[in-house]
């Protein structure tokens, strides 16, 4: 069932983004573009509007949809479950100890000169 929806889904992402590339520009942006009525501010709905809002409203339900069934699928199992605990054994006397952290650090300037000694 989820994977029909997902694949409804993405058709309907598709033919959203290409409904919204198939139509005019009117320039302006935010919906101030000239081309409809002045008076009363609405322009005349297009048959492209149209399949935009109802593509629109699809994907919108769809994704609704796939959230609601993942959320169902994450309720009843855990990500815990599939972690293995292991029983952490003592360390053999014969096995090498880990390293200091005074092991990983850089050589302190002693150990070595900052500058090699000038030949004068």
């Amino acid at each position: 069932m989820e994977n029909v929806i997902l694949v409804v889904h993405l058709i309907l992402a598709l033919c959203l983004i290409g409904i919204v590339l198939l139509q005019r520009s009117e320039g302006g942006g935010l919906g101030m573009g000239g081309g409809g009525d002045v008076m009363t501010g609405r322009a005349a709905a297009t048959a492209l509007g149209k399949m935009t809002w109802i593509f629109a409203i699809g994907f919108i339900a769809t994704s609704i949809t796939l959230t609601v069934l993942a959320r169902k699928e994450a309720a009843s199992s855990s990500v815990m479950d599939g972690v293995a605990v292991e029983e952490v054994l003592p360390a053999d006397e014969g096995s090498p100890a880990l390293p200091t952290g005074s092991d990983l650090l850089p050589p302190s300037t002693t150990d070595a000169p900052v500058a090699p000694p000038r030949a004068d």
